[in-house]
């Protein structure tokens, strides 16, 4: 059974230090709540690093958005709206990586 194309972009940051707790939430939220703005966004996930390897860079949180093709990404990426509150978030951002990938399954 072959499954769907699938394109996941990930965002790893770190807040700068003075952004607050209840800043970072409503930033979370806001990210999340683009999924509902923006067809293309099929999934958002995200987390806190927990890590105890020590392998994370100085990265904290990471943002995972699904979405179905290469197209919808690029949809997303300048749509108003992400184009929007990306700037926001990025300007509370210390440090900031972002892949995009399409999964491979190894059966």
């Amino acid at each position: 059974m072959e499954s769907k194309p699938v394109v996941k972009h990930i965002l790893l940051g770190k807040f700068k230090q003075d952004i607050t707790p209840g800043r970072i939430e409503d930033l979370i939220n806001g990210y999340a709540n683009l999924v509902n703005l923006i067809e293309p966004m099929k999934s958002f996930e995200w987390g806190e690093d927990v890590s105890v390897e020590n392998l994370q860079g100085g990265f904290t949180h990471v943002f995972e958005s699904t979405f179905d093709s290469l197209e919808g990404r690029d949809a997303y990426i300048s749509h108003p709206v992400h184009v929007e509150y990306a700037n926001e978030l990025l300007s509370a951002l210390e440090k900031v990586l972002v892949i995009d990938y399409k999964p491979s399954r190894i059966i």
